[in-house]
């Protein structure tokens, strides 16, 4: 099968709807109540922190990967959540309302 018609998008305005779209399309979780989650450059706590999110945040999982496991306020998980391009929050703190993976495994 082949393309017979490629059509590019009229304006930048097209191209922010698209953007806009998908990031309305991506779920969003809770983090543990009471925490100032840290987010870090990997999957695992010898991965250094970015980052700390202040307490009530929510954060989209784009995908997840095993890691360091780690005891927080929802059990203990060795699941790492990708919250943003090279940045990892432990699992252990989101209420995703599952003990597994609620999200593809990054690749």
């Amino acid at each position: 099968m082949s393309a017979d018609h490629v059509q590019e998008a009229g304006s930048s305005g097209e191209a922010e709807a698209v953007a806009t779209l998908a990031a309305a399309s991506v779920k969003t979780y809770p983090v543990a109540p009471g925490v100032r989650l840290n987010v870090r450059s990997g999957p695992g706590t010898g991965y250094g922190i970015t980052r700390t999110l202040p307490e009530g945040t929510r954060v989209p999982i784009f995908c997840q990967t095993p890691g360091t496991t780690v005891s927080g306020y929802y059990g203990t998980s060795n699941i790492w959540d990708n919250i943003d391009n090279g940045e990892y929050v432990s699992d252990a703190y989101v209420h995703t309302g599952s003990d597994g993976y609620v999200a593809d495994r990054c690749s």
